[in-house]
């Protein structure tokens, strides 16, 4: 399968396949971070964080499939190499052993930062390669990451 059998210009989708690729591998190390913070958490918001990292966890998971089947349905095979992910992302390992609460708060939120400046520029190329597909996609995870940071800049007592 290629672009051109859902009616897009192969030549206007590549730029949004190479940046699919790029927030792929940028959401492998987030969902990783998540996964290392749902495991490592310690202190008095356990409770609380260690449900809220598996929630974003799992839904982390979903995203990255669809993202993948995305760069898929626009002709091309997804990255699917960790030594990619790590290569290209933006996003970095961190070690979230013996890290405090609050400074794991603090590391999902620089990832969902990053993460929606991804989508954006996403947003804006895939919007002139008329590819709506890819478009509402990225617009439904962008308000999900939009949501979660309100919500966990409030839990921090962050402004």
């Amino acid at each position: 399968m290629d672009a051109k059998e859902i009616s897009l210009s192969e030549k206007k989708v590549k730029p949004v396949v190479d940046m699919l690729n790029d927030y792929l591998a940028n959401y492998h190390i987030h969902y990783q971070k998540l996964r290392g913070c749902h495991w490592n958490i310690k202190g008095q918001n356990f409770f609380t964080l260690h449900v809220k990292f598996e929630e974003l966890y799992t839904n982390a998971q979903l995203t990255i499939d669809e993202i993948a089947e995305r760069v898929l349905t626009l002709g091309k095979p997804p990255h699917s190499r960790f030594a990619d992910y790590i290569k290209e992302s933006t996003i970095k390992e961190v070690d979230t052993i013996g890290m405090q609460d609050l400074k794991m708060v603090d590391e999902v939120l620089e990832d969902m930062a990053k993460l929606i400046q991804i989508e954006r520029d996403l947003l804006d190329a895939s919007d002139s390669a008329g590819d709506d597909g890819t478009n509402d996609m990225v617009n439904r995870f962008m308000q999900f990451k939009e949501k979660t940071t309100w919500m966990l800049r409030s839990f921090a007592g962050k402004k």
